[in-house]
């Protein structure tokens, strides 16, 4: 079925200026994951203003493939278009690509999102989010770029998963990189409504199927935003950023999960009921409302606030870092290894208590 996900969300979609947007025109702009569902709607976004060239980095072919054939049939050679397959992983091949290209911008959309598969994973979550943020932003201080801006997450907020805490380490490694020649960002926002493997997709399934919508609490909710809306505020952010912030987006009020089922099964005129299957692991009831914290202030553009992160003990830091790439390293990692070694970097990390 073909949901417009505005008709989802419980207020209007945000607009960007489009001034701020136009920061990339005439750039060079790589965007790791850049066949994702954030990195797609970004490239597209990108695209759409005349950059000098767009630089697409994915460890998934047939997603890289899927935005280069769109981008190449709405712009065909109008578009300085360079595709490659290489994981942030690979420290060695996106330092390879990034001096050949030289961006000037790195938006690095690239990680591991989903919850409960990184809680079965923690290792991944670590390797890939981690230390793939950590390749990819020395890479990018190696070619010169301008400016670096990571897509973090709300989960990263007083995180319960390993998911969220590894995105919090993150957000801390842009702090350990900023002062210098490139500027470095964060950018937080809640669930991107469509994308890949999200609840709306599998609603959307089930009910294509005929079964049954699995919430997995009637009291669950979410703060979503469009995928269109996360790709503004990044490239917002990237207009705006100085060094060492933490930009977030005023999502509205959170949505009940359980009502976005009842509306998807409403749309579609189906006759199918809802199953409740309990809380997966990692995951929480509510999610922190981002806009709350105190040391938010407003920017120049109405939707979107900036927060700073207290200093950060750069020498203990890295030397935190390099005690959780040596955990991290080990084959059969487990779930209270993974857990003991992130909250070293992250006190806050807590699991939220069985309701």
């Amino acid at each position: 079925m073909e949901i417009a996900f505005e008709q989802l969300l419980s207020r209007r979609p945000v607009a960007a200026d489009e001034q701020s947007l136009a920061f990339v025109r005439g750039r060079t702009v790589a965007v790791t994951g850049g066949g994702g569902s954030i990195g797609a709607e970004l490239c597209r976004q990108i695209a759409a203003r005349q950059p000098r060239r767009l630089i697409v980095i994915d460890i998934y072919e047939n997603n890289a493939f899927a935005i280069e054939q769109e981008l190449l049939a709405a712009y065909g050679d109008e578009l300085d278009l360079r595709v490659y397959i290489a994981s942030v992983r690979d420290a060695a091949r996106i330092e390879a690509i990034f001096a050949a290209e030289r961006p000037d911008l790195v938006l690095h959309a690239a990680a591991h999102k989903h919850v409960p598969l990184m809680e079965a994973s923690p290792g991944e979550a670590i390797k890939n989010n981690v230390f793939g943020t950590l390749n990819t932003a020395r890479a990018a201080v190696s070619a010169g770029a301008a400016r670096f801006v990571l897509i973090s997450t709300d989960k990263a907020v007083y995180p319960t998963s390993i998911m969220g805490a590894t995105k919090r380490v993150c957000e801390r490694i842009m702090q350990l990189f900023a002062g210098g020649g490139t500027v470095f960002t964060a950018v937080r926002f809640g669930n991107v409504l469509g994308s890949n493997g999200s609840v709306v997709q599998l609603f959307a399934e089930q009910l294509r199927r005929g079964q049954p919508l699995t919430v997995t609490d009637p009291r669950m909710t979410r703060y979503f935003m469009t995928a269109a809306e996360a790709a503004q505020l990044v490239l917002s952010a990237a207009a705006m950023a100085e060094g060492g912030e933490i930009f977030v987006l005023d999502m509205g009020e959170p949505v009940s999960i359980d009502a976005i089922a009842r509306r998807m099964i409403v749309l579609a005129g189906a006759d199918v009921p809802i199953r409740y299957t309990g809380l997966r692991p990692g995951e929480r009831l509510t999610e922190v409302c981002l806009t709350d914290a105190p040391s938010l202030r407003p920017t120049a553009c109405p939707a979107i606030f900036v927060s700073r992160d207290a200093p950060l003990d750069c020498a203990s830091f890295t030397a935190q870092l390099d005690a959780l790439h040596v955990a991290a390293a080990k084959p059969a990692l487990t779930l209270a290894e993974a857990e003991a070694a992130l909250r070293v970097l992250v006190p806050e990390f807590r699991r939220e208590a069985a309701d």
